[in-house]
């Protein structure tokens, strides 16, 4: 293993284990589901994930960009700009990639069938943010890729980006519930916990608003900032109404198989709780 690898790994153990302490001690909801039931699955399918991508990529996003620089692939190739400048745009560039790649996979049917694995989570901590289809991890890393060849992007970059986002998904998926106004100052910046939450509403009109991981800016920038859900954080009901909280539906094989479903129907808003429509056909 590289050094990148192990700063990478580093970086994600400690930060897991902190944002696990944090929801152990101060949670902010009460799972319906014991932790065993759902950190079982949720930390295989990072294991399965992490496969995937040695099979797919076994050079890793890092070789990418190394090969990329060597080839004297993507933009910043063809510029003569300061180190630092192209790692901070290579950084918001990758951000910016992964933010309409997760719009893309709301919008799409065939696309969101394989991400719904992620929201059909009944309850949201730390390991829904690892809780992701070999099939998305794939299919993100192709993109990450693209976007790396694109620009041309500083391995440096690379490795500041992919650090970044997994701290990020870890963070705002954590089970914890800042005070209100910490949370609006932070809101203002990056997606906080309870912002994530409204994204992983139950309602179409919630769960497609908040899509950034890191920073909220984009989805300030492109319409799709929700500072507020309909119900209070406390009683905001998150997951997928046809996935209800069950052992069964927490079973690997059920996660790995539910891309296979056929689409579900949803209420459009939470305020209309008897109109249903047609979710991503």
């Amino acid at each position: 293993m590289d050094d990148a690898s192990w700063l990478r790994l580093t970086g994600f153990i400690a930060i897991f284990a902190i944002m696990a302490a944090l929801e152990i001690f101060w949670p902010a909801r009460k799972s319906p589901l014991s932790r065993w039931l759902r950190w079982r699955p949720n930390l295989l399918m990072v294991v399965l994930g992490a496969l995937t991508a040695r099979v797919l990529l076994p050079a890793t996003l890092l070789g990418v960009a190394l090969m990329a620089e060597e080839r004297g692939w993507g933009l910043f190739h063809y510029v003569s700009w300061p180190l630092w400048l192209e790692i901070v745009l290579s950084v918001l560039w990758l951000d910016l990639f992964i933010y309409w790649q997760h719009r893309l996979f709301h919008r799409i049917p065939w696309l969101w069938r394989i991400h719904k694995m992620h929201h059909a989570d009944s309850h949201i901590d730390v390991t829904t943010g690892l809780r992701f289809h070999p099939a998305e991890i794939a299919i993100s890393l192709l993109v990450k890729a693209l976007a790396i060849f694109i620009a041309g992007a500083p391995a440096v970059a690379v490795v500041i980006f992919e650090i970044a986002l997994n701290g990020f998904s870890l963070f705002n998926h954590t089970n914890i519930r800042l005070p209100q106004h910490i949370d609006d100052v932070l809101g203002c910046f990056i997606i906080t916990q309870r912002l994530h939450r409204i994204h992983h509403s139950q309602y179409k009109s919630e769960t497609d608003t908040n899509f950034g991981f890191s920073v909220s800016w984009w989805d300030r920038l492109f319409k799709s900032f929700k500072s507020r859900a309909a119900q209070s954080d406390e009683k905001l009901e998150v997951g997928q109404k046809a996935y209800p909280p069950t052992k069964k539906n927490n079973s690997v094989l059920r996660l790995l198989t539910l891309p296979l479903d056929s689409p579900t129907a949803v209420n459009p808003k939470p305020e209309d709780d008897n109109a249903t429509g047609d979710f991503r056909k």
